[in-house]
């Protein structure tokens, strides 16, 4: 494997998509540190623990950790995919999208269009649900439960996720691979020592190899 990524990097096309490629990532990487003005982190942290269900952890591993952290991708991806599944799926039920996609790159492209749009769209509605549903409670710190901070919080997490979604089309163009499918897998890939950690102290810390057994 090693010979292989040495020997495309003597390549330049390859060299370069692969530099790009990286350099985004760590875009994407720098973001999710980036807390979304006026939040409370540690409560949303202290209220995303509090759910029982493995919905929100999932949700979390798919944002990197940046839902529990509420970075400005706190969102994540996750807008772009369940509207290009829309898209699809309104391509077998409208006629018009059906003979779009199959009108060649012209119609892939104005396809691709709509995705854009449905997804700012949803990450909207999410982003505005998240707020006034959590705001009041505590998610919003307390010389923020106004009009301008809700209004910050909306754009924030809005323009988070839009910002993900050019990135990982940046990616697909200029770099290496499918952008989304990317970004989505950095993301993952992020919590992994977080979750060795967590099964350490869950499982191992403290204990004695014969307690464990």
């Amino acid at each position: 494997m090693f010979k292989t990524l040495q020997n495309a990097f003597k390549i330049k096309d390859i060299r370069q998509k692969l530099i790009y490629t990286f350099l985004m990532l760590i875009v994407v990487r720098l973001g999710s540190q980036l807390p979304v003005p006026g939040v409370n982190r540690t409560f949303f942290a202290n209220w995303l623990a509090a759910q029982t269900g493995d919905a929100f952890n999932l949700l979390d591993a798919f944002t990197g950790g940046s839902l529990a952290s509420m970075s400005i991708f706190a969102l994540g991806i996750n807008p772009y995919i369940t509207s290009s599944i829309i898209i699809q799926l309104l391509t077998i039920a409208i006629p018009k999208l059906e003979e779009m996609q199959k009108d060649g790159e012209d119609g892939r492209k104005k396809i691709a269009e709509y995705t854009r749009y449905l997804t700012v769209g949803l990450a909207l509605f999410e982003s505005c649900a998240m707020a006034v549903g959590l705001g009041g409670k505590g998610l919003l710190l307390e010389d923020h439960r106004n009009v301008w901070g809700y209004l910050t919080v909306v754009a924030a997490m809005t323009a988070g996720s839009a910002l993900l979604m050019w990135i990982g089309e940046r990616i697909t163009d200029n770099g290496v691979g499918n952008g989304i499918s990317i970004v989505l897998l950095i993301n993952i890939l992020s919590r992994i020592p977080q979750d060795f950690v967590t099964l350490y102290s869950q499982f191992m810390s403290g204990k004695s190899l014969a307690n464990a057994a």
